[in-house]
């Protein structure tokens, strides 16, 4: 028997729609980790925010591609 490996698949992280901007309630697209805590935004205010919290961000996940989709 000879054995075989399979390399996993990435993880996708998916928003859903339970999640909420932190900003005004909105269906967040954007996670945002700083210093270990999620920030989640809707597309308004992650742009909003972008510049500033890109500096300090330890990871940026944007799904801002999703709304072209539902179109």
């Amino acid at each position: 028997m000879t054995a075989t490996t399979t390399a996993e698949a990435p993880v996708e992280h998916r928003l859903s729609a339970l999640d909420r901007c932190d900003a005004c309630g909105a269906q967040a697209y954007i996670e945002a980790v700083v210093g270990g805590s999620a920030l989640l935004y809707c597309a308004h205010h992650g742009r909003k925010f972008e510049e500033k919290l890109r500096a300090v961000a330890d990871s940026w996940h944007d799904e801002t591609g999703k709304l072209a989709a539902d179109a």
